[in-house]
């Protein structure tokens, strides 16, 4: 699948720690003003692309990242109406936010337009013009000015963004948060990946503590995501709205009552075994 002149494709998450695609045929490369994006066809999981030599999707198991990071916090969303995208430039996180027929409307806040150009480009089959949806706005820049500077009131906000050792560190912090809150609908409730639980687990108790600074009801997931090699952790964070405590009835209802039913990862019998962390990892995250 490789040509000769590709360099291999593999993963550093930490010190001493490495996995990768052997046989990965890279498809495009573009060096932006912020970052340098690539695009690989891989054996394994199909087309992937990387910013920085980072995995951020791949064809072959986004979905398993995606349904988790917007369903559980949708659903525990009565009528969820407008949704803010920070990052997502890949359309993965608004494919998913799209199933849900009471939104309206989509903001993606992306920094770099070249992510999004990309994604049209070698992405279909992880964003299936989701995009280019009416409902669907794109503001290129700067996220933290943005949610300085609307007048809007979001129902979700999904943080899809690259880690907080990144451009987008601005966002992982208690004034973001704060900034955050005022864009809030008064039932509102956001979505964090927090980083691997074999890697980032000192990262992701950092995070943990500054939601749990801002947010009075905050809820750790975890899935394992093939692309990054590990258990990979995520929170929901809200003031009003317990995502935890929804039961199987309730996400069978309200997954019925918005045509919900192609999902290929979450479901209403999978809700609770996303909360249900090994031990060790639930003790290092108090």
């Amino acid at each position: 699948m490789s040509s000769r002149n590709d360099p291999p494709l593999f993963f550093h998450p930490a010190p001493g720690a490495v996995y990768g695609f052997p046989g990965a045929r890279r498809v495009a490369r573009l060096d932006s003003p912020h970052q340098r994006i690539e695009v690989w066809e891989t054996a394994q999981l199909g087309r992937l692309f990387t910013l920085d030599a980072r995995p951020m999707t791949s064809v072959g198991d986004e979905f398993v990242y995606h349904e988790c990071m917007v369903h559980p916090a949708a659903l525990a969303h009565p009528d969820p109406r407008k949704a803010l995208v920070l990052g997502g430039g890949d359309g993965g996180a608004a494919k998913q936010l799209l199933a849900h027929p009471s939104i309206e409307r989509i903001v993606v806040a992306e920094l770099d337009e070249a992510v999004v150009r990309m994604a049209r480009e070698h992405l279909q089959e992880v964003h299936h013009g989701a995009l280019d949806d009416r409902r669907v706005q794109l503001v290129i820049g700067d996220a933290a000015r943005f949610v300085a500077t609307t007048t809007e009131r979001f129902d979700l906000v999904v943080f899809d963004l690259t880690p907080p050792d990144s451009p987008a560190a601005e966002l992982y912090t208690a004034g973001f948060y704060t900034r955050l809150k005022a864009v809030l609908a008064p039932r509102a409730i956001l979505s964090m990946h927090l980083g691997s639980a074999q890697f980032h687990l000192e990262r992701a108790a950092a995070l943990l503590r500054g939601l749990r600074a801002s947010f009075s009801m905050v809820h750790v997931m975890s899935a394992f995501v093939p692309l990054y090699g590990s258990l990979w952790l995520m929170a929901l964070a809200s003031d009003t709205l317990d995502a935890a405590s929804l039961f199987k009835h309730d996400i069978d209802e309200r997954l019925a009552a918005r045509g919900i039913d192609a999902l290929r990862y979450y479901d209403a019998a999978l809700h609770p075994a996303l909360f249900a962390l090994p031990r060790g990892i639930r003790a290092a995250l108090r």
